[in-house]
């Protein structure tokens, strides 16, 4: 089975600390420096203190070592429950440029 050349995380935190308190500031720098990670979309939930990103990475081994990395750490050292999905991007490829997607463009 061949391994998709662009892999989409989504990961949620359930915590208790507003996304406008900037902890995203601290977070970023390290960011930059993760293996495989192509972009970020931060996201912060709606009348609720949930945060979290929906990302692109280069492969599968890449998110899942992000996933079981970075983000766990995160978790665990803000007390946060962590939800995390992980989605193959070739897949759905054609159906995403149909909707013009930033992620898909022509």
């Amino acid at each position: 089975m061949t391994q998709p050349s662009r892999v989409f995380l989504y990961a949620e935190f359930q915590v208790s600390i507003p996304f406008t308190e900037g902890v995203w500031r601290e977070a970023n720098p390290a960011m930059h420096t993760v293996p495989g990670l192509r972009s970020k979309t931060c996201l912060s939930g709606i009348n609720n203190h949930s945060v979290g990103g929906f990302y692109e990475f280069d492969s599968v081994q890449s998110a899942r070592a992000y996933a079981e990395g970075m983000l766990v750490d995160f978790a665990k050292a803000a007390d946060a429950s962590l939800s995390v999905k992980l989605f193959d991007g070739d897949v759905v490829d054609e159906a995403s440029k149909d909707m013009d997607s930033p992620y898909f463009a022509i």
